[in-house]
């Protein structure tokens, strides 16, 4: 009986084994989908690339029509997180890596230009808020009150909804799956450790 359950137990080792390789093939050779050339900014987290649209991923802007408050006053916060994205962008090349696109046909993509991060610069000026990823410029340009954070707003995602806008949800964060990769690696390596020590 114990020699059946420790060949049940290496077969279920094997399997798990050859699993996890099997994922880590699938991500190496994911499907990556890229766009460059000069851009058109529509607000400030979606673009316009190669007849492409591309919505920036881990991030959300203001929308267009979007006021917020700073000092006592409104002021427009969606038009200014459009004119900061279009100055990223100016007349450089804009480069975007897609891995899929979200339910409104958009590609879902990390841009740069000019050799800076677009995702990145946006949170972290404050003129888009984290919505998946890059959690840690959020907390920089919040402690700095810079953007968004210098005075109060309704998060874009709560003002589409009580505007009429389209839902969304937040953003799968790029190495989601690399991280659920290494915490599956590092259970497999538990239960093996245990089982080679009974």
């Amino acid at each position: 009986m114990k020699h059946m359950l420790r060949i049940i137990r290496d077969l279920l080792l094997t399997a798990l084994i050859l699993l996890f390789f099997g994922l880590v093939v699938v991500r190496l050779n994911g499907p990556q989908e890229a766009a460059s050339g000069r851009a058109r900014v529509v607000d400030g987290d979606t673009l316009v690339l190669d007849g492409r649209r591309i919505r920036l991923v881990g991030i959300d802007a203001p929308e267009l029509r979007q006021v917020c408050q700073r000092d006592g006053r409104d002021w427009p916060c969606g038009t200014e997180a459009r004119a900061y994205l279009s100055g990223l962008t100016g007349e450089a090349k804009t480069t975007c890596e897609a891995d899929g696109s979200d339910r409104y046909g958009r590609l879902l993509a990390v841009c740069r230009a000019q050799n800076i991060d677009l995702n990145a610069a946006m949170v972290a000026a404050g003129y888009a808020i984290a919505f998946g990823d890059y959690e840690a410029e959020q907390g920089v340009a919040r402690q700095k009150r810079l953007g968004l954070w210098a005075g109060t707003f309704a998060a874009p995602r709560i003002w589409r909804q009580t505007h009429g806008g389209m839902d969304e949800k937040p953003h799968i964060p790029d190495g989601w799956l690399e991280k659920a990769i290494s915490r599956i690696g590092n259970g497999i390596e538990t239960v093996v450790s245990r089982a080679w020590n009974d």
